[in-house]
């Protein structure tokens, strides 16, 4: 019986208890599911940085976009569960054609890749005939089938130095990562307007008061971010910006792999956040900004994952003839190297 004001909080205390403990037991529970049926169905699962921790542990491979399609494509697995974004899919189908790809929520778009479509990108093109298309993979399918080459965020540069010099180029869709693909290259090149939701807003959170409350600490910068641009060019020249690394979500990994820092600030989406503890749990990682989550990364769940893959729901396939021509542009890009 509840006497006093202290024994309902000792109550109230006791059912969330209960109620975590119930939660904590049903979410193991469905990743045990998960695992057995992902083995009676020959699946592997595909888990974006940016996805929720609960799914980055269940899934076989976590990573970027590009680099988790190719390990997919190397598995024997028939079919492929990928934890990300619908454009992320459609890169995993024109990869791999003959295995069946499957995203656990249609949903789950793309602020980025929504800022051009191909009708736009074909306009783009009629306006400036003669120049070269390079479009960063944060794009559909049918984007990529106007391209000539993909890039990544880590080898944008690389791939425009790789342009004959003579030629113009055409960046879409991310407005900041080629704003530093131009100051890096001293090239000829017209910019789209576009930019991810999420990476955008970065540009309004304070640099400086980061640095004051982490000193210390190696700080990682996506090129998305709003922030990226100025850093990216200061850190040429200016003592502020000492210790800031540009990287792509990879970069960030393999950077903390083997710092020996014990300290760092992300300036990307905070799904990251779980694989870099995992990678360094003796290292202390700190967002940018807290409101860096993307609503259409954290749409997929353990239990949507678990339907996706019980009743093999929601299949992403990209017409043959997209398809084909759209790997064009990634192969190229992949031979640069």
């Amino acid at each position: 019986m509840i006497h006093n004001l202290e024994d309902f909080i000792r109550l109230d205390k006791l059912k969330n208890k209960n109620a975590l403990y119930l939660e904590d037991k049903y979410m193991n529970e469905l990743a045990i599911e998960i695992t057995n049926l992902k083995k009676e169905k020959n699946a592997v699962i595909l888990a974006h940085n940016y996805q929720i921790g609960d799914v980055q542990d269940v899934a076989d491979f976590v990573g970027d976009s590009l680099g988790l399609s190719q390990q997919a494509a190397q598995t024997d697995a028939s079919l492929i569960i990928f934890c990300g974004v619908h454009f992320m899919a459609e890169t995993a189908s024109i990869i791999s054609p003959d295995k069946k790809v499957l995203i656990p929520d249609l949903q789950a778009g793309c602020s980025l890749a929504d800022t051009i479509n191909v009708e736009q990108l074909i306009e783009w093109k009629n306006d400036n005939p003669g120049a070269v298309v390079v479009s960063y993979v944060n794009t559909t399918a049918a984007v990529k089938a106007e391209s000539d080459y993909c890039c990544t965020s880590s080898n944008a540069v690389k791939i425009i130095e790789a342009i004959p010099k003579d030629k113009k180029v055409l960046f879409l869709p991310d407005r900041f990562l080629g704003q530093y693909a131009k100051a890096m290259t001293g090239r000829n090149i017209e910019i789209w307007d576009g930019a991810c939701h999420v990476h955008e807003k970065m540009g309004e959170v304070s640099f400086s008061d980061a640095r004051l409350a982490h000193p210390n600490a190696d700080f990682l910068i996506h090129p998305e971010c709003g922030c990226s641009t100025a850093c990216m060019l200061k850190s040429q020249v200016y003592s502020d910006c000492k210790n800031v690394k540009i990287f792509s979500t990879e970069g960030m990994i393999n950077h903390v792999k083997k710092s020996d820092n014990k300290e760092f600030v992300v300036a990307t989406e905070v799904g990251i956040l779980h694989r870099l503890k995992k990678i360094n749990s003796e290292a202390e990682f700190f967002a940018m900004s807290d409101k860096s989550v993307c609503e259409y990364m954290k749409m997929i769940t353990l239990k949507n994952l678990y339907d996706s893959l019980l009743y093999e729901q929601y299949e992403v396939k990209v017409p043959e003839d997209i398809a084909l021509r759209a790997k064009l542009p990634i192969d190229r890009m992949l031979s640069v190297f």
